[in-house]
C-alpha cells in the first residue's frame, strides 16, 4: 500500500500545498492527497490546475456545504471547514482500507481536524503559509494578551519579538487589532492549539528569516518543531499556448523597465485611493503593467471570491488616463499570469499587497518590491521587507490614509531610477541567488524537507 500524507488546503493556499505535495513526491518517493472542502462548484481554474497535477498526487472534493447568506470571508471559510468535518471524517475512513496514511497536514482553519486525526492514529501537521515572523507573531500572542493592557495599536512603542525587526501595534494583523470582537478572541484560542501540532511546515526559508525561524526551532518542552521548506511557489505555465496580451506587450519593453502593479487575488482599493494610484502612475512617467478591479470602499479584500472585476470597462478611472498612458502603460482587468510577469525580462519592480505568495514569487525571480499592504498579516510583512531584509520601498499615506499621487510617484521612481531603488534591487538579487539554493540538494530547505519525510518514512515502517 502506498504511504499517503493527506494535505487539506483552504483557497488561500492551494498553491503552496500543490507545491509542497510535489516535493515529497518528485524527491521523497511519498504519495500526497489534496482534501477540498468547498461551498459550491469548484472554480474552473482551480479544476485545471489540479487536473495537470502527476498521478503520486490526488486531490478530492468534499461534499459541497451549505452557508448562510451575508457571511464575511473569515466566518465562509470557518464554517465551510467545520461543516465538512464529518465528510473529512468519512473520507479518511475510505483511504485507511486501502493506503498506509503517515500524516494529515491542514492550513490554519483546519485545526479542528487534529481530532479526527487522532481518531485514526495519524500524525497531524500544521501548513503555515506565511513568515516566519507572522508565525512568531501567533505563538506569543497568548503572552501579549495577558501583559497588555488596552489596544496593540495604542501601544507606545513597537514590540520587539525575539531576533525579529521591531513592529508597531498598528502593523500587527488585521484580526488583532479590536480585541473585544469574537474574532480576536477566536484566533486567540486557536493559535494555542497550534502547540497540539505533531509539527509545524513553514513556507519560508533559513536564509531569509534566520533569526525569527530559529526562535521557532529553540528546544522547548511542549512546543512543536518547526519544518523551514520553502520557497514553495507556483511553477510558471509551460504549456506552449498563444501568450497573453500582457505578455507580448512587455516582449516590446526594455529590459527591467515595468513595474508591476497587482493587489492579488482579494485585494481592492476605495475609490479614492484607486484613483491616486492611477494619477501616481501616470506621474512617476515611469512604464507599468496594472491589474486592476473594481473599487470598494467597504472592504480591503473585497474580491476574495470573485473572479472578475464588477466592471470590467474601467469606466470607474479617472477621466482620460488610459488615452494619456497608452503606449507606456497597460491596464487589466481582475488577472494577470503573475508567475510569467515577474519571471519576465522587462519586470523590473513590482508594486504588490505583501501577500506572501507574490513576496516569496519576488524574492525567487529577483524583482525589488513596493510594499502596499491591505489585510490579514501584510503591514507585517511590509515592516520586515523595508526595515528588517531592505528588499522593498514602502510609500506614506496622509492623515486621512490615503497615499497621495504624488507621493506614489516618488517611490516609483525611487525604485526604478534612484539611489534606494538600487540598493534594493541588489539587495534582492542576491536573494534570488539563495533562493535559488535552498531547494536543491544540499539547500537548507530540501534538508528540513527530508527530515520531515524521514520521520513520516520511518512511521510508516513501525
Amino acid at each position: 500500500m502506498a504511504q499517503r500524507g493527506k494535505l487539506a488546503p483552504g483557497m488561500g493556499n492551494l498553491f503552496p500545498f500543490i507545491e509542497l505535495a510535489k516535493q515529497l513526491v518528485h524527491h521523497h518517493h511519498l504519495s500526497a492527497t489534496i482534501l477540498i472542502p468547498n461551498a459550491g462548484p469548484p472554480p474552473p481554474a482551480q479544476t485545471t490546475v489540479l487536473q495537470t497535477l502527476p498521478k503520486t498526487i490526488k486531490h478530492i472534493f468534499l461534499p459541497p456545504v451549505d452557508l448562510p447568506k451575508d457571511l464575511n470571508i473569515v466566518s465562509q471559510v470557518v464554517l465551510t471547514v467545520t461543516l465538512s468535518l464529518p465528510s473529512l471524517r468519512h473520507t479518511l475512513a475510505s483511504l485507511t482500507t486501502t493506503t498506509r496514511l503517515v500524516a494529515l497536514v491542514v492550513n490554519l482553519f483546519g485545526l479542528d481536524a487534529f481530532n479526527i486525526a487522532e481518531e485514526f492514529g495519524i500524525s497531524k501537521y500544521l501548513f503555515f503559509p506565511s513568515p516566519a515572523i507572522a508565525l512568531l507573531f501567533s505563538v506569543h500572542l497568548p503572552k501579549l494578551d495577558e501583559t497588555v493592557i488596552g489596544e496593540y495599536r495604542d501601544l507606545p512603542e513597537p514590540v520587539q519579538l525575539p531576533s525579529c525587526v521591531p513592529v508597531h501595534g498598528r502593523d500587527f494583523p488585521d484580526p488583532v487589532q479590536d480585541r473585544s470582537l469574537q474574532g480576536y478572541k477566536g484566533l486567540l484560542e486557536n493559535v494555542k492549539r497550534y502547540g497540539s501540532a505533531d509539527g509545524i511546515i513553514l513556507n519560508s526559508f533559513m536564509e531569509l528569516e534566520e533569526g525569527a525561524i530559529k526562535a521557532l526551532q529553540a528546544e522547548e518542552l511542549g512546543k512543536p518543531p518547526v519544518y523551514a521548506v520553502g520557497p514553495l511557489i507556483r511553477a510558471g505555465s509551460s504549456d506552449g499556448l498563444e501568450r497573453s496580451e500582457c505578455l507580448q506587450w512587455l516582449d516590446c519593453q526594455p529590459s527591467g523597465s515595468v513595474v508591476f502593479v497587482s493587489f492579488g487575488s482579494a485585494g481592492t482599493l476605495s475609490h479614492d485611493q484607486l484613483n491616486e494610484l492611477a494619477l501616481g502612475l501616470e506621474l512617476s512617467a515611469q512604464r507599468f503593467l496594472w491589474v486592476v478591479r473594481s473599487p470598494n470602499d467597504k472592504s480591503a479584500n473585497g474580491a476574495f471570491f470573485k473572479a472578475q472585476s464588477q466592471d470590467d470597462h474601467f469606466s470607474f478611472l479617472p477621466k482620460g488616463f488610459l488615452e494619456r498612458i497608452q503606449g507606456r502603460g497597460l491596464v487589466l482587468p481582475s488577472w494577470a499570469p503573475q508567475i510569467e510577469v515577474l519571471s519576465h525580462c522587462a519586470t523590473g519592480g513590482f508594486l504588490t499587497h505583501c501577500g506572501w505568495n507574490s513576496i516569496l514569487e519576488s524574492i525567487v525571480h529577483g524583482v525589488p518590491l513596493i510594499t502596499w499592504p491591505l489585510y490579514a498579516e501584510q503591514k507585517m510583512n511590509a515592516v520586515m521587507l523595508t526595515e528588517g531584509l531592505n528588499l522593498a520601498l514602502r510609500p506614506k499615506s496622509d492623515e486621512t490614509g490615503l497615499v497621495r499621487r504624488e507621493e506614489i510617484a516618488n517611490v516609483v521612481k525611487s525604485l526604478m531610477e534612484g539611489e534606494n531603488g538600487k540598493k534594493v534591487r541588489q539587495r534582492m538579487e542576491r536573494f534570488k541567488d539563495v533562493a535559488a539554493k535552498v531547494l536543491n540538494e544540499e539547500g537548507s530547505s530540501r534538508k528540513s524537507l527530508s527530515e520531515l519525510a524521514s520521520k513520516w518514512t520511518n512511521q510508516k515502517k513501525n
